[in-house]
């Protein structure tokens, strides 16, 4: 039974990426519609795979250097192998590919997509959402075939074929080298996010200083250079560099709850390893009822509501998973109290397992609700900015950023309740099984994450030939070329802080002062972005709320008017805010988290500085300190 349920997790990314391949097919094989919208469509392919391929090369650089670094450190301690530099450059390649799934399909999709619309609202649907699902599928496949095949792997090398303890120093090796592909992923997840949203941000608002500000044209019109370049920023940006993303957060939610699994000493059928195999399979059902969710997101009329079909269908996968969840647990884990191996470690049983992984789930569905409601057209906080912008642009802007603080009340409170009870029902174990409960249907949300980007390039696409008259053709190239070097330049920097920091502070201030670090990272990083996504979310609807028409104090406004125009203006300063910034939030928690992990086993437990465990400046080293810099030193007991 071991061994059928050990194989049957890559076996279930495998399915994944086979049905992948087949919706990929059909939406190949959908008609491209005429030969001004194929040449746009062109134009937008073609630049967003020049931006991936210098984005890569310079990647490329930054993982050959680390996995030979990551390498000769396997050599220096037990519990670590040289074998991680090979997980590391898994981890990349994949994570790198995975945002190059996406990227592909959302330039094949938005063409497409526009054809379609002229068929039906229901073809257009079915054909983005396709698109959508491929990237979904292509993003958790990859993952769950990655994670599941190297824990096979790794198992097997380091404790299956030395009869080691599952609970030991053995499957701690095995755990820390699968920490290498965690840690490759989110490394090109850094520079994909944070890379593609300068791109995306750069082009977009240069688009629209040049057109709306400058020329006073159309916001898609192809006279303007700019408007590829903004085209393919929503495929580099919202689709690659989202989905890179989103397959690191994947990947080190299941590996968090693996290596805690570790802790966990259980009588069951699979040989002691059911805590670290559990994520992995949660994972897997996750994925599979992610596919079962997608077959029904679907409208049947024109009149058909878009939102409530793409909410039928993430909610159908959410209680799939959960319902299998229950089985699934209840059959892996033992009966009676389980305990972590670590001091004063509460016991807790399989159905506390169980509520942590259903509680999980629920805070990713409030978390949704909550930031639709900050975010979404007709409600409230978006209504109110759209008031704020009748009396001009600064009130726009602070209206916007007040909507944008509050949102962060509700999110922090969820989120707090969730790791308390988590916490009660499973101990440290329960809070990474809740995560990894609450990433399990990654697919599906990726699936209707990607669907914006696709139907927004469709939309531009069609604007776009209708008003080109193809009499020249503008400079398309230079606007991306310029774009594409600024980004990767920019990149460098954030890059260089969250990978450098904790190496920095852990080595020169110990364990506990990256642990410090790491609280505060967290802590900031999640407000921070949970502040500037609904922010910019809710200052985007509020001004394209004014395409159909609003009533402030009984007059309606349109496209044009004074408050259309202050809305404009809190657009552009919220898109560097829901599209570059934001979301970079994320990439630094995980990735700061990660090189920690990897980094422990490696920091002495004193300190360079000299800072012991129970707090006291070592003696040996002050006088160290003396001896070298003559100076007066003030030895003082640390409390």
């Amino acid at each position: 039974m071991e061994q059928l349920f050990l194989y049957l997790v890559p076996f279930l990314g495998i399915l994944g990426l086979l049905i992948m391949a087949v919706k990929s097919a059909w939406v190949t094989k959908q008609p491209t519609g005429d030969e001004k919208m194929v040449e746009l469509a062109g134009f937008i392919a073609k630049g967003a795979m020049s931006f991936l391929k210098a984005e890569w090369k310079v990647m490329g650089y930054f993982v050959v250097i680390a996995a030979i670094i990551l390498g000769w450190s396997g050599t220096l301690l037990d519990n670590s192998s040289p074998v991680i530099a090979i997980a590391f450059v898994i981890g990349a390649v994949l994570s790198a590919f995975a945002g190059y799934l996406g990227m592909k399909i959302a330039t094949k999709s938005n063409v497409r997509t526009t054809e379609a619309a002229k068929t039906s609202l229901a073809k257009a649907l079915n054909v983005s959402f396709t698109g959508g699902t491929v990237m979904g599928l292509g993003v958790a496949g990859l993952a769950v075939l990655g994670m599941g095949g190297l824990f096979i792997i790794f198992y097997n090398m380091f404790v299956v074929s030395s009869g080691g303890d599952v609970n030991g120093h053995e499957m701690e090796t095995a755990l820390e080298v699968l920490a290498g592909f965690s840690l490759g992923a989110e490394s090109i997840a850094l520079f994909a996010r944070v890379g593609g949203g300068i791109y995306t941000k750069a082009a977009d608002v240069g688009a629209d200083l040049v057109g709306k500000v400058e020329a006073g044209i159309p916001e898609d019109d192809v006279r303007n250079p700019a408007t590829i370049a903004d085209n393919v920023g929503d495929n580099v940006g919202d689709v690659a560099g989202m989905g890179a993303d989103l397959f690191g957060s994947y990947v080190a939610t299941i590996l968090a709850s693996m290596v805690l699994g570790r802790e966990i000493v259980s009588n069951d059928n699979f040989g002691g390893i059911a805590p670290v195999l559990l994520p992995l399979v949660i994972a897997g059902l996750g994925l599979v009822f992610s596919i079962v969710g997608t077959l029904f997101v679907k409208i049947k009329s024109e009149n058909g509501n878009v939102q409530a079909a793409l909410k039928k269908g993430n909610w159908l996968s959410i209680l799939l998973t959960v319902a299998a969840s229950f089985f699934v647990i209840d059959y892996m884990l033992p009966e009676g109290d389980l305990v972590m191996s670590r001091l004063n470690s509460a016991s807790f049983t399989k159905m506390g397992v169980f509520g942590a992984v259903f509680i999980g789930l629920i805070v990713g569905a409030l978390m949704s609700i909550i930031t639709e409601y900050y975010t979404a057209m007709g409600k409230g906080p978006v209504n109110s900015i759209i008031k704020q912008s009748s009396t001009g642009h600064a009130t726009n802007i602070i209206g916007g950023l007040a909507v944008g603080m509050q949102s962060t009340v509700l999110p922090i409170l969820v989120l707090a309740a969730g790791i308390f009870t988590s916490y009660m029902s499973a101990g440290l174990y329960g809070v990474a099984i809740a995560a990894a409960g609450m990433m399990a249907t990654t697919a599906m949300q990726l699936a209707i994450d990607a669907f914006g980007p696709i139907a927004d390039n469709a939309g531009g696409i069609a604007e776009m030939a209708g008003i080109m008259e193809f009499k020249t053709k503008p400079d398309y190239e230079k606007c991306v070329e310029i774009s594409t070097k600024a980004s990767i330049r920019e990149m460098e920097a954030p890059g260089a802080i969250a990978l450098i920091s904790p190496i920095v502070v852990g080595f020169f201030f110990g364990h506990e002062v990256l642990g410090g670090m790491l609280a505060g990272v967290t802590v900031s990083g999640v407000l921070m972005g949970i502040f500037q996504n609904n922010a910019g979310g809710a200052w985007d609807n509020a001004k394209k709320s004014f395409e159909k028409g609003v009533e402030i104090d009984g007059e309606m406004y349109y496209k044009g008017s004074e408050p259309h125009k202050a809305s404009v203006t809190g657009d552009t300063v919220g898109d560097p805010f829901k599209d570059t910034s934001g979301p970079s939030m994320n990439i630094l928690i995980k990735l700061t988290s990660i090189v920690s992990i990897v980094i422990a086993p490696f920091i002495p437990l004193d300190s360079p500085l000299g800072l012991s465990d129970n707090g006291e400046i070592k003696i040996e080293k002050v006088a160290q300190i003396v001896a070298e810099e003559p100076a007066t030193i003030e030895v003082l007991k640390i409390d």
